[in-house]
């Protein structure tokens, strides 16, 4: 897994009626459902689309007059391969490894693995399995993410994200902070 960096998010619960009853918040990659702290297109963030440390973002909430109290922050690791549903193929992510600079956290926590799709560049877009409802389709936790790896990519080699959200779809361990 590669360091891909952090972001405060303001979680979300999950809608009443939209799938699993056991799932409380969605802890996505995506700003879809549960937002990032602010919209900072690209200023500040790596070429993953993330920031390599917290208090990178810091200035821009505070030029943006966002309180990071209350906020959630994670942290995130991207499998170094994206799936390509047109190709049926797993290839590898391009991007410059030299220009990363992501400080690993001493202590963290995973609490699961989500997918996140990738077709504009390197900020993540959509998370099928909360934005288009796959969590109904697949197992996931009370926070609407997969348990492991290897299930996260059966479910890519299965078909079952092809016509949710163009990809490339790429798969993030997803990390809180103690």
């Amino acid at each position: 897994m590669i360091p891909a960096g952090y972001l405060y998010k303001q979680v979300a619960a999950w809608p009443d009626g939209f799938g699993p009853e056991h799932v409380a918040e969605i802890w996505s990659v995506s700003g879809c459902i549960s937002r990032e702290f602010a919209n900072v297109a690209w200023y500040g963030r790596n070429v993953l689309g993330f920031f390599d440390t917290p208090e990178a973002m810091r200035p821009f909430a505070a030029a943006e007059g966002v309180d990071l109290t209350g906020m959630r922050l994670f942290y995130y690791e991207m499998f170094p391969e994206a799936y390509d549903e047109k190709r049926h193929a797993w290839v590898p992510v391009a991007f410059d490894a030299g220009a990363l600079h992501v400080r690993v956290p001493e202590q963290r926590v995973l609490a699961g693995f989500d997918i996140a799709t990738f077709s504009l560049g390197n900020i993540p877009e959509c998370s099928p399995l909360s934005c288009n409802g796959l969590a109904q389709q697949v197992a996931v936790d009370a926070h609407c993410l997969m348990a492991d790896l290897d299930a996260a990519r059966a479910a890519l080699d299965s078909g079952l994200f092809d016509n949710a959200e163009p990809g490339p779809h790429r798969i993030f361990a997803v990390y809180t902070l103690p």
